[in-house]
């Protein structure tokens, strides 16, 4: 029996025989399925081909994300509090090295994840460091390998660890989530945003999104009551999903300018 992988999306899916007929994170318009057809890997087959690079962003906060890339590519992020350290997001490698690095600095309070596209092998760094998983319940539909440590969230905020809570914004996918740290050590707030809220090449705007890889954009409505959940934290720098999407500096308005454009756009403006 074997746990397979989505080779597209990193998503895993319970152990078995034969690698499932399809992914359905894959088959949903909001991802795609490449021309190829769909492939499987293992998690063996992952550690086998790639290596975890780890950033130093600000104090508090590092970066890991697999090398050569892999899947969709994303970024995992380590936030540390006094309380305990959150793992935001999730990448589909966790080998013998990433293990003792986390260990190292202390293990972990909780995981917390964006949206379903980077779900990975969450169950596995949940087993590995006997902590639980907080995903949206209404993204509760696409989590495709079940497990105890997965816990279900209602509402539009949630407070993990002092100083560091959870916005639900959606958009992207219904349970679209956010991570608000407040106590950052320079006492200014730091978003982190997956792409629920994409930062783009140049770090001066952001964009929203339906679907990425499809170029589907969301409704003007849906924008706007995003940037207005936004305009009621405060926080200076955004980390976005991908290796260099960073505002250092003024993100909020930076997000309220790009929203207010956005929607121009969509409305005819």
């Amino acid at each position: 029996m074997t746990v397979h992988l989505c080779a597209t999306c990193g998503t895993s899916f319970p152990d078995a025989a034969a690698p499932p007929s399809a992914c359905p994170i894959c088959e949903d318009e909001r991802q795609y399925v490449p021309k190829g057809g769909q492939a499987w890997t293992t998690r063996a087959a992952v550690a086998s081909a790639h290596r975890n690079a780890w950033r130093s962003h600000e104090p508090g906060l590092l970066s890991l994300q697999p090398v050569p890339a892999f899947a969709i590519n994303q970024r995992a992020f380590l936030v540390a509090t006094p309380a305990g350290t959150l793992l935001w997001d999730c990448v589909a490698l966790l080998d013998r090295a990433t293990e003792a690095i986390v260990r190292a600095l202390g293990g972990l309070a909780g995981i917390a994840i964006s949206h379903p596209h980077y779900y990975t092998v969450m169950q596995d760094w949940a087993a590995a460091f006997g902590c639980p998983v907080h995903l949206h319940a209404a993204d509760r539909e696409w989590v495709v390998r079940p497990d105890a440590a997965i816990r279900f969230w209602e509402g539009e905020a949630l407070d993990l660890l002092p100083g560091l809570s959870l916005l639900r914004l959606g958009g992207h996918f219904a349970g679209g989530t956010v991570a608000h740290w407040t106590e950052a050590a320079d006492g200014k707030g730091v978003l982190l945003a997956g792409d629920v809220v994409q930062v783009t090449p140049a770090a001066r705007r952001v964009s929203f999104q339906w679907s990425y890889p499809n170029m589907m954009p969301l409704p003007a409505a849906t924008v706007r009551r995003i940037a207005g959940r936004l305009e009621a934290v405060a926080f200076e720098r955004v980390y976005g999903a991908f290796l260099g999407q960073e505002i250092e500096s003024g993100a909020g308005e930076v997000v309220a300018r790009s929203s207010a454009r956005y929607v121009a756009l969509l409305e005819g403006g």
